[in-house]
């Protein structure tokens, strides 16, 4: 049970976070997200409530030199008797006026045992500088190919927000996860109307491809329920992954500010 919880929770984080690919709306249009905006999640592990996730997208910094937005997603596992203790904590940096990912920092702490990883994309999107690191150890850096734009899952999950969604069209994005390089795709099935925690919502109902391996693989593809206003807000998800059922359900979310891009950036299409 201990390395099952810990592979599927943190399978979740991935889901809700969870790439400079594809762009958004188009410029003159205002982003579905922005600093300050907040959004809590309940996690359900083979239908009990094994912890929570928080996705925040913080106050504009300086990362490598640039203005960006760190979208910091938080997940924590509850005190559950035979369970270790998980809490995990990933930060993209996202640059609004390009429309993409520069890296990411990952610090994971799970039964005690905490291991940093962050990985910087280059300048020309094709390649990253990889470091990990565990407690105790020397760090270890790879320089490593990636696809061209590719995004991790949280700056694709955020740039699929930023566009116009159709119901029955798909949506792709090159995707790198600090070791593996795939093609994210997502298709718009339905627009529903759904109950949460905020009450009946429209939503679009999404199928989502992804090619995670291991304790991650999917036994299918994971569903995922996005509002069908303009903000695209995730309320749902849920996946079948090789080591159990997992549903991820919002429980509070607060707007951010709302930001239009400036008119120097041009809008890229998905691949």
């Amino acid at each position: 049970m201990h390395q099952q919880f810990k592979g599927v929770f943190s399978g979740v984080l991935l889901s809700l976070l969870g790439a400079g690919g594809a762009l958004a709306q188009g410029t003159a249009g205002e982003s579905a997200f922005g600093p300050g905006e907040q959004a809590s999640y309940r996690v359900h592990y083979l239908g009990m409530t094994a912890g929570s996730a928080q996705v925040t997208v913080g106050a504009p910094m300086r990362q490598w030199g640039k203005d960006v937005w760190p979208i910091v997603s938080l997940a924590k596992s509850d005190a559950m008797a035979g369970v270790w203790p998980v809490k995990d904590k990933y930060v993209t940096y996202w640059d609004f006026n390009s429309q993409r990912v520069l890296g990411s920092d990952m610090h994971e702490d799970q039964n005690h045992k905490r291991r940093r990883v962050r990985v910087k994309l280059s300048d020309d999107g094709r390649s990253a500088q990889v470091v990990k690191q565990k407690e105790g150890e020397a760090p270890t850096e790879k320089n490593l190919e990636v696809l061209e734009g590719a995004l991790d899952v949280t700056g694709a999950t955020f740039a699929l927000r930023n566009r116009v969604l159709e119901v029955g069209k798909e949506y792709a994005y090159p995707v790198f996860t600090g070791s593996k390089n795939f093609v994210m795709k997502a298709k718009v099935e339905a627009k529903e109307t759904l109950t949460t925690a905020q009450g009946r919502q429209e939503v679009l109902r999404l199928r989502v491809y992804t090619e995670f391996s291991g304790n991650l693989a999917s036994k299918r593809d994971m569903v995922a329920w996005l509002t069908a206003d303009a903000r695209h807000l995730p309320v749902r998800i849920e996946a079948e992954l090789a080591l159990g059922a997992v549903v991820a359900e919002l429980q509070d979310y607060k707007q951010g500010k709302v930001v239009t891009p400036a008119p120097a950036v041009t809008a890229k299409k998905g691949i």
